[in-house]
């Protein structure tokens, strides 16, 4: 089979050896969580283990992890009115979101459209905290959504700041940590997160697996999912003991190696930027002039449109993705870069390419020979020369 490079992470990373090997063994641990016996106390204590990893990973403490099926549905949980604390029993008047929100963030959750609204983003795609702060202002009890880094763009957000703003305001923030985890700090008090997404699958985890993290037990949610009252009655049924098992095991792997590799993946990324550059000097690298994840890019070039791009990477052996969403079979412009104000033109052409741990600088320069031969075809077309 040819050699392939896989530039992806972003959508979904490879399961690692860690999580390899905790799922193969876990599939034995054949009690069920919630049992008394001992082979439902052998499967509580991979749960349990788990739950401690994936809290050390964003600084909370394991009885405030909730394990759900997928990051998806962890937004779903949190996005709800009846989250509320202690002190303060009330429904959320009122969700708050960035425009460059993950769709199922962008669903609302639980709050109907009209007890929403979006927050602008500015031209390199970070929040406008002061218009935050202005609608916010406004609302008794508001809720806000903002994720830590965007999954297009990799633009990190000014979490910390907006939290200070949310609580002066009397709100709770929620953050979307999805895309950042394993390749950012993500502690959750220097966030300033009252909740906060994780999945698995982004960090080298089995796909299936999600988490949300409370700041503590004083934030009430209610349930998404109800039934026999696992996950402290917040996530009903039998819990996925062999997922959670190897989202705990990565979790663990990626908290000791994530400032060591953070380095190489921004190391490999400045190269894919540096050689889009020098092949095609007016090709646009979105969010440049802010602090992105040290490994994603998305670019465009004037003219290509991103679902030629994508087929003759594939063809070269390099999987990359598009900047845009695919329904129908119709590629339609990326929500994320038409609140940046980026042209529907420019923004069709968009092509994302993130880094993983796995990526080497073999990797690198195969996609920069495909990029090469496209942007050559591309110009040979325009100057009317036959390839």
């Amino acid at each position: 089979m040819p050699q392939r490079s896989y530039l992806d992470w972003n959508a979904t990373a490879p399961l690692r050896a860690e999580a390899r090997a905790i799922l193969a063994a876990a599939q034995d641990v054949f009690g069920n969580p919630s049992s008394v016996h001992a082979e439902g106390r052998a499967a509580r204590r991979l749960v349990e283990q788990a739950r401690e990893e994936v809290a050390a990973l964003v600084g909370a403490r394991p009885s405030d992890v909730v394990f759900t099926a997928s990051g998806t549905e962890a937004n779903m949980l949190a996005l709800t009115p009846g989250i509320e604390t202690a002190d303060e029993k009330a429904p959320r008047s009122r969700l708050f979101l960035s425009a460059i929100e993950h769709a199922s963030v962008k669903s609302r959750g639980r709050f109907s459209l009209e007890a929403s609204e979006e927050i602008a983003v500015d031209a390199d795609g970070q929040l406008d905290l002061n218009v935050l702060a202005e609608r916010i202002s406004r609302t008794p009890r508001p809720l806000v959504s903002l994720m830590l880094a965007n999954n297009e763009t990799g633009v990190i957000q000014p979490v910390a700041a907006a939290a200070a703003t949310v609580h002066a305001h009397g709100g709770l923030l929620h953050v979307d940590a999805v895309q950042a985890i394993g390749r950012i700090p993500c502690d959750m008090a220097a966030l300033g997160a009252d909740v906060l997404t994780l999945s698995a699958h982004k960090i080298g985890g089995p796909k299936g697996v999600g988490a949300l993290v409370r700041t503590s037990d004083d934030i009430h949610i209610d349930a998404l999912i109800r039934g026999g009252g696992q996950e402290r009655g917040l996530r009903a049924g039998t819990e996925n003991v062999p997922g959670i098992a190897a989202f705990g095991a990565v979790a663990a792997a990626v908290r000791r190696q994530r400032e060591a590799e953070a380095v190489r993946m921004l190391a490999l990324r400045e190269r894919v930027e540096a050689g889009i550059a020098a092949i095609s000097p007016a090709a646009v690298i979105f969010g440049a002039g802010v602090e992105r994840l040290p490994n994603t890019t998305l670019f465009a070039l004037a003219g290509v449109k991103a679902e030629t791009a994508i087929i003759a990477f594939d063809l070269e052996g390099v999987a990359v993705s598009s900047g845009a969403a695919c329904s129908s079979g119709k590629v339609q412009p990326s929500h994320v870069l038409a609140a940046m104000g980026v042209s529907a033109a420019l923004a069709r052409g968009a092509v994302r390419v993130s880094v993983g741990h796995e990526t080497g600088e073999a990797d690198v320069e195969r996609f920069l020979c495909a990029w090469r031969k496209l942007a050559t075809a591309l110009s040979n077309q325009e100057r009317g020369i036959a390839a």
